[in-house]
């Protein structure tokens, strides 16, 4: 499970992830992530908080790979915490059968 893993939970999963994680190590792993993951996490977050969160990549400059993947690495522990509490559920993509809400 990696972080461009995230892009496959619903909107629900995001948001319990962004209560979650911590806005500079958020920052950090969203700085290498595709542009589907980020258009997730923000499409996730209110107008003022995506915006203070792009004011904050920016301002970030030019980082390490190295730091990217260690922040990417703690937001995907996150998530299978979540997960492992039951609080979210994260798609194998393995036909598991649908969800019907």
């Amino acid at each position: 499970f990696t972080f461009d893993d995230l892009g496959r939970l619903d909107a629900g999963a995001i948001q319990q992830l962004l209560r979650q994680v911590e806005k500079d190590q958020l920052a950090m792993a969203l700085k290498g992530a595709s542009d589907d993951v980020k258009e997730l996490f923000f499409s996730n977050m209110s107008e003022r908080a995506g915006k203070m969160m792009h004011e904050d990549m920016e301002a970030m400059g030019a980082v390490r790979l190295k730091d990217v993947d260690e922040a990417q690495a703690g937001v995907v522990i996150t998530a299978k915490e979540l997960a492992a509490a039951g609080k979210i559920v994260i798609s194998t993509g393995e036909d598991e059968g649908e969800l019907i809400f």
